[in-house]
């Protein structure tokens, strides 16, 4: 640096080059940066942010089952035992239960227009259950149940009846038999408009009830369930 007079001179230094050195401060410089790197032509290459989510949820998912390894007895052995008795298990519930049944709004009604004989139902019902096709089975025996009830004159023939109004209906001359009515009904609704599959066990309690309801004896007009009547 010059010095005249004593105070230092205004002129730049220069460089062996002949270059003047160029002085920024931090901060500029940092924004200068950031504006270069910004520029599309350096990002052309990055993953998209779909791969970018992807990742992360990878990573996670690594993270998880690295710690559940962890405390698995057996370690990552461990953890893959577990899982798969995890799987077997909602395998054996969901071939079980069936499909998750939502719970009817309202019960449609339990016959359609054709006037069929308790009889024929129970023709139809054997025939389901022997091809195993207990969902139509169970429906049609619990067709022919009602029907033989009206064939008995235990309950009027009414278009438009549902299978939980015949329930109730019906347990009024035939109270002993109240439980079972209802079950089949709500098993009838299930099968039905609940979107639920069932087995034979399902049909034969309804084939069993059947045969009780043909033998039972109604409770005379204007008798007290439990009354001994």
């Amino acid at each position: 640096m010059l010095v005249t007079g004593g105070l230092p001179s205004a002129r730049p230094s220069v460089r062996a080059d002949g270059r003047i050195p160029v002085d920024i401060s931090r901060d500029p410089a940092r924004e200068a940066a950031e504006r270069e790197l910004s520029r599309p032509m350096y990002h052309e290459n990055d993953p998209s942010l779909l791969q970018r989510a992807g990742d992360r949820f990878w990573e996670w998912v690594e993270n998880v089952l690295g710690t559940a390894a962890g405390f698995a007895p057996g370690g990552a052995i461990g953890l893959v035992v577990v899982v798969l008795i995890v799987a077997v298990l909602i395998g054996a519930l969901w071939w079980r239960l069936g499909i998750p049944r939502r719970t009817p709004a309202a019960s449609a009604p339990l016959f359609d227009d054709s006037r069929r004989s308790a009889a024929q139902h129970r023709a139809a019902a054997e025939s389901h259950a022997a091809a195993h096709r207990w969902n139509e089975a169970v429906q049609e025996r619990m067709r022919a149940v009602v029907r033989s009830l009206e064939e008995r004159a235990l309950l009027d023939p009414r278009p438009g009846r549902t299978a939980d109004e015949a329930a109730a209906e019906g347990s009024l001359s035939l109270p002993a038999h109240s439980a079972a009515l209802h079950s089949a009904a709500r098993e009838f609704d299930d099968v039905t408009y609940g979107g639920r599959s069932v087995d034979h066990q399902a049909y034969q309690r309804l084939h069993d009830l059947d045969l009780d309801l043909e033998r039972a004896r109604p409770l005379p007009v204007g008798a007290v369930p439990g009354d001994g009547a």
